[in-house]
C-alpha cells in the first residue's frame, strides 16, 4: 500500500482546507485510515481514523468538531476536511493505514504516507 497525502496549504485563522490521502494497493472494509499531525518540536498527534466499511469515525480530543474525517471506498480516498482552523493547526499531517482498529496510536498503522503542510496564519 502506498499513501499519497495532498491538500496542505497556507491558510489565515478561521479558513478551511481539505486534505487528501490517495491510497493503492487493496483495501478492506475491516481497514482503518487515520491522519496524524506533528508540529515542529511537538509529538506527533492523532487527529482522525475512518473505517473503510461503514465510515465509522474516531477523532482526536483536542479536534473539537472542527475536522470531518470522509473516505470514498470507490476511489480508495481519504479525506480530512478542517474548518475554523487555528494557528495551533500548523503542522505537517500523515495520513496513515492500514490499521486494524480504531486507534490513535501510530505504531497500529502499517503504512505512512509523507506529510502534507498546513500552516495558518493569525
Amino acid at each position: 500500500v502506498q499513501l499519497q497525502a495532498s491538500g496542505g496549504g497556507l491558510v489565515q485563522a478561521g479558513g478551511s482546507l481539505r486534505l487528501s490521502c490517495a491510497a493503492s494497493g487493496r483495501t478492506y472494509s475491516s481497514h482503518v485510515m487515520g491522519w496524524f499531525r506533528q508540529a515542529p518540536g511537538k509529538e506527533r498527534e492523532f487527529v482522525a481514523a475512518i473505517r473503510w466499511g461503514g465510515g465509522r469515525t474516531y477523532y482526536g480530543d483536542s479536534i473539537e468538531g472542527r475536522f470531518t474525517i470522509s473516505r470514498d471506498s470507490a476511489k480508495n480516498m481519504v479525506y480530512l476536511q478542517m474548518n475554523s482552523l487555528e494557528p495551533e493547526d500548523t503542522a505537517a499531517y500523515y495520513c496513515a493505514g492500514p490499521a486494524m482498529g480504531l486507534t490513535f496510536r501510530w505504531d497500529d498503522y502499517k503504512y505512512r504516507g509523507q506529510g502534507t503542510q498546513v500552516t495558518v496564519s493569525s
